[in-house]
């Protein structure tokens, strides 16, 4: 079957799926076909170019015909009615393109009544997120040999399970079956942090020892190498998948990336691209287009028009410098600016073209405002992107730590509206909720579903599934007018201790959690 017949049977075949469609293929920019303007037009022909003939057309190309000129004389088929008024004709004609033409907006954009079907599906994923329980099966690690759970990552093809445990262990898991694959008793000489794969066997860990680890699943026993280059604890581990550059924060302040193009036995070439005091975590948009990165004294640090060839320094900041101080109580706004200038004469602290910096790192610093904190200062302790890249999520606690919040700050795209003088503010906060403050002291890692619908958050002896909306609906068909509280879905108490991390499976709908005491749980639908 030739490309061009496999085509029109592959575009009827979408047409009958349309809602009120009859099968007719349609105009793929939105024009009527020449058999719906029959319908209007009784025997209607559109001109064929001159030269050419019915034999010499491609079978199908009447409906991707041009449109006729208005000083075509139209030519009639032996038996022809005459040609209706164009008046009538053009506006019926204007009227099915706009109504099409709107269809498939609205199609595109998920609004309206008829969407994608494959957008279209909350009450499916209402029904498995709400039935998630605990699997019959669970991982149960033992306090004593591996000590807390910090760090929970699949294979991006679900097929392994990786733990970072406090005893300097990393173990590896058979999250459908789970069983016990491997564990790499001596991984680091300190307590493992975090887990990030590079591709399907390749991954990296971070350890409290102050260096990386890269490993194979093919073969286990040894590392492919050991990364020196951090100076205190490793604590956050990303990947740009665009240079195949390894990149890495830890609490000395750096960012530094690895070139894993050229990495042998002994390491691999690094170098410092970013430094700023009290660094927390360091998170990579999807695209790799920014880099986000929190504080312990309340920052958000965002790098937009991402190049990680350059290097950075935020010296001349002397916001970054020091500790912030609490926000007057008339002075909190959402993701409000801090009203401190940088030294060196710098009018701004958004600066794409300062010296030294590349054009396309341009820097923007934000302090996101926290529901009920607004009179005091917090802890951006955990951070996490959409997985569309959409929206940040963090969780946050107050520096006399009595509280703790989980909250959404879409990204506000665009150009800024004003000079360099008044910076774009890229955040909005669009969802909050108060988590409950046990664990005090503690990093607890929430995480977005791979769909971007659902978020698991540590709470208490257990999780928590929160939504945006009842619907559980993706976070662009449900964005507020004013900000609004997440929607608890579901809450599920599986531990003994105080849950420290969670991680949804890329692959399954399958949810993992680990604890203080050292146990992981698996959670998977049961009807």
């Amino acid at each position: 079957m030739s490309s061009e017949h496999q085509s029109d049977s592959e575009d009827a075949d979408e047409s009958q799926d349309r809602p009120g469609s009859t099968g007719k293929k349609e105009d793929p920019v939105g024009r009527p076909t020449q058999s719906e303007v029959e319908e209007d037009a009784p025997q209607r022909v559109c001109a064929s170019p001159p030269g050419s003939s019915s034999e010499d057309q491609p079978e199908g190309s009447a409906g991707s015909s041009p449109p006729r000129l208005e000083d075509e004389e139209p030519r009639s088929s032996p038996g022809a009615a005459p040609q209706a008024a164009s008046g009538g004709s053009s506006s019926s004609e204007g009227y099915k393109g706009n109504s099409l033409f709107s269809w498939l907006q609205s199609r595109t954009i998920r609004r309206g009544l008829f969407v994608d079907p494959a957008r279209d599906n909350f009450r499916t994923m209402t029904s498995l997120y709400c039935s998630m329980n605990p699997a019959v099966e669970s991982v149960n690690l033992s306090s004593q040999t591996h000590g807390a759970v910090f760090n929970l990552e699949y294979s991006p093809d679900g097929s392994v399970l990786t733990v970072a445990c406090e005893q300097t262990e990393v173990l590896l898991f058979d999250p459908i079956s789970s069983k016990h694959i491997k564990t790499l008793t001596e991984a680091h000489e300190d307590c493992v942090n975090n887990i990030r794969f590079l591709d399907n066997r390749l991954f990296a860990t971070c350890s409290d020892d102050t260096t990386i680890a890269l490993w194979d699943l093919r073969k286990l026993s040894s590392k492919v190498c050991s990364l020196h280059g951090h100076a205190s604890w490793v604590k956050n581990i990303e990947y740009d998948t665009n240079t195949r550059l390894l990149v890495t924060s830890g609490f000395d302040g750096n960012v530094i990336t690895w070139d894993t193009n050229r990495f042998t036995e002994d390491g691999c070439p690094h170098k410092k691209f970013f430094h700023t005091r009290y660094l927390m975590r360091m998170r990579l948009t999807p695209d790799c287009s920014k880099m986000l990165i929190s504080t312990s004294s309340g920052y958000l640090l965002i790098l937009h028009d991402l190049d990680l060839t350059q290097s950075l320094e935020v010296g001349s900041y002397r916001m970054l410098r020091a500790r912030r101080t609490p926000l007057s109580s008339d002075g909190g706004t959402s993701a409000s600016r801090s009203t401190v200038t940088p030294r060196q004469g710098h009018d701004s602290k958004l600066h794409p073209h300062r010296e030294g910096l590349s054009p396309r790192n341009s820097l923007e610093v934000l302090t996101p405002e926290i529901p009920g904190e607004k009179d005091r200062g917090n802890c951006i302790t955990s951070l996490q992107l959409h997985p569309k890249g959409w929206a940040t999520l963090i969780r946050c606690s107050s520096n006399m730590d009595d509280q703790e919040w989980t909250c959404v700050y879409e990204f506000q795209e665009g150009a800024p509206t004003r000079p360099l003088v008044s910076p774009r503010c890229s955040l909005r906060l669009t969802h909050y909720i108060e988590e409950a403050n046990v664990g005090r002291g503690y990093i607890k890692e929430l995480c977005f579903s791979p769909d971007g619908r659902l978020i698991c958050s540590p709470y208490g002896y257990g999780v928590r599934l929160l939504a945006f909306d009842e619907r559980c609906s993706e976070l662009a068909d449900s964005l507020p007018v004013q900000t609004s509280c997440l929607r608890e879905i579901r809450s599920i108490y599986s531990h003994s201790d105080v849950v420290l991390t969670t991680k949804f499976s890329p692959t399954h709908c399958q949810l993992a959690s680990g604890c203080l005491s050292g146990r992981v749980a698996l959670y998977q639908p049961k009807f």
